[in-house]
């Protein structure tokens, strides 16, 4: 028991950070789900496209695996390619497979994320192979950096760069909801679109523009994965997606916040879980919160009870 306590600070520094980079992942979900009733089952997908692209970037400025240019700004660039990839790939996505049945039954929209899913995993499978692409982190982070020992607790220089960088989008992300011109018609669109769509808010550019937003968070948490466990493959998106999903629901679907929560709670109950119980007991934990959450609170921990419209 003393063993499993002299852990505990440390399993909770990586649920955290497990738990922001899940965040990402169920914003992209929730911000869909909030304005079109749909959960985007290709948005682990859109994940796992940031992830290749930002190993593609590292690559194109390597040389024998050592960088080429200043670090700050190799990141950078991973960083900002990734989230403009995704946020691409999530436009076209909309524009083609989405936006035609709008007005059909939910079910196809659902099919449809489906099929856009399965696309996109056999087209990286087809061009990038079955094989794990390694990022070579090693020579991003100097070795006197690399690790930062704060009493027992031993936080990788990469595990911190993750937090900051997660918690600074999501800062980003409400500046952008809560003040600015198109933050409100997000929000308007959300809560009823016929009567945005009368008062003269362009729906269709509003919509895009989730998509462009939600996607992009994905792909950064796609790259910052990439950067945090050193490699990325063509099936990392199915587990992603599956548990951002959750931690969209555990918060609170259809709210940016509560997907925040859900998010940091549930990496944080995985990585207790590694603690006190065998490894493969931690994903029997995240189910077994979210049903326990959802038996009390059907809505989610700060979700809003939806009325049936008659």
């Amino acid at each position: 028991m003393d063993l499993l306590l002299r852990e505990l600070p440390q399993q909770l520094i990586n649920g955290l950070t497990l738990g922001a980079v899940y965040a990402l992942i169920a914003i992209g979900y929730t911000m869909v789900y909030g304005i079109l009733g749909m959960l985007n089952f290709a948005h682990g997908e859109i994940y796992m496209i940031g992830g290749f692209t930002g190993w593609w970037i590292l690559y194109l400025v390597s040389r024998n695996h050592q960088i080429i240019m200043n670090a700050a700004i190799v990141i950078g660039l991973m960083v900002v390619a990734s989230m403009g990839v995704s946020a691409f790939v999530g436009m076209l996505s909309e524009r083609f497979a989405y936006r035609p049945l709008r007005k059909a039954p939910r079910i196809n929209l659902l099919l449809s994320a489906l099929g856009v899913s399965i696309f996109l995993q056999n087209f990286v499978l087809n061009y990038q192979g079955a094989k794990p692409r390694v990022y070579y982190v090693s020579s991003l982070i100097p070795k006197s950096i690399a690790l930062i020992h704060i009493g027992p607790v031993v936080v990788s220089f990469m595990r911190i760069m993750v937090v900051l960088i997660t918690f600074l989008l999501m800062i980003l992300l409400t500046i952008i909801i809560k003040r600015t011109k198109a933050g409100k018609a997000m929000r308007a669109t959300a809560q009823d679109l016929e009567m945005a769509t009368f008062l003269g808010i362009d729906v269709d550019r509003i919509i895009v523009l989730v998509f462009i937003i939600g996607s992009a968070l994905g792909g950064a948490a796609g790259v910052l994965v990439g950067l945090l466990f050193t490699q990325v493959d063509y099936f990392m998106g199915f587990q992603a997606g599956v548990k951002g999903f959750i931690a969209a629901v555990l918060g609170g679907i259809g709210s940016i916040s509560g997907a925040m929560l859900g998010g940091i709670i549930l990496g944080l109950a995985e990585s207790l879980a590694v603690t006190f119980l065998p490894s493969a007991y931690k994903d029997v934990v995240a189910f077994a919160i979210l049903i326990i959450v959802l038996i009390f609170r059907p809505c989610g921990l700060i979700g809003k009870e939806v009325q049936e419209k008659v």
